[in-house]
């Protein structure tokens, strides 16, 4: 029996990670496969696929999936994909901006699932425009902070037109102009510096602080909740709250 016990807390444990873990693989093979369809399946003319590739390779996709989602891009093999793009701006409870980013072989699924996502965790969805203005896109290039000291990291970074540099403990956290991302990239590559992850996003111009534990919980249940949509690529808030009140609403 104990035997039995251990191995159903091991099934209890590993079950949701491994499902966790097969969800992320997916949204890194559609963003792959949405590179390879808009800029083709060499990532040496196309950033956007290499950015998409090395945050695959960060957390050990395998090479074959890689190359399945960039065949599922260009149409090599017959396993085309169509995938659009789409971007919902929302508001969360609190007052809290959203945006969120989806690929999607069906918008009218994908919308309606938002729809009762949003219904059932006391958001809304808004209007194009109501929330894109609280954010700016930039791009983000992260880099271990045992790789390189601070100082030869920023001299790299100002030489390669980066704009910012923040780090701690465990990372640096180098942020560029939109259209200076893979320029920056690669000019730290040349450089031997390697990086975890690139990517574009949205940065809040300021934050929703948020003091009240039921408003957190609520606003952490939602941003949970479209995390596990499938469609659901990223998702970008101003949302901000002590981190005493958030280790008590997760």
């Amino acid at each position: 029996m104990a035997g039995h016990s251990k191995w159903s807390k091991v099934k209890h444990i590993k079950g949701p990670l491994d499902q966790k873990r097969g969800q992320l693989f997916s949204k890194l093979a559609k963003e792959i496969t949405v590179a390879a369809k808009m800029g083709g399946g060499d990532p040496g003319g196309n950033p956007r696929l290499r950015s998409a590739i090395l945050s695959a390779r960060a957390q050990s996709m395998p090479n074959d999936n890689i190359e399945r989602a960039i065949g599922r891009g260009t149409g090599e093999g017959g396993e085309a994909a169509n995938y659009e793009e789409m971007v919902y701006e929302a508001y969360a409870p609190g007052g809290v901006a959203l945006i969120i980013e989806a690929a999607t072989d069906n918008k009218n699924r994908t919308a309606a699932d938002l729809r009762l996502i949003f219904s059932k965790h006391h958001g809304t969805l808004a209007s194009p425009g109501a929330v894109a203005y609280m954010f700016r896109r930039k791009g983000q290039i992260l880099v271990s902070a045992q790789s390189v000291p601070e100082n030869r990291l920023l001299e790299c970074v100002i030489e390669a037109g980066g704009e910012e540099l923040a780090s701690d403990e465990d990372f640096h956290l180098v942020t560029t102009a939109a259209d200076r991302l893979y320029a920056v990239a690669d000019a730290l590559k040349s450089a031997g510096i390697h990086a975890e992850s690139q990517k574009l996003t949205f940065v809040p111009e300021t934050h929703v602080t948020v003091t009240d534990e039921h408003t957190a919980a609520q606003v952490l249940r939602l941003i949970h909740a479209l995390e596990d949509s499938d469609d659901v690529q990223n998702i970008h808030s101003n949302f901000h709250a002590p981190e005493e009140l958030l280790a008590k609403a997760g």
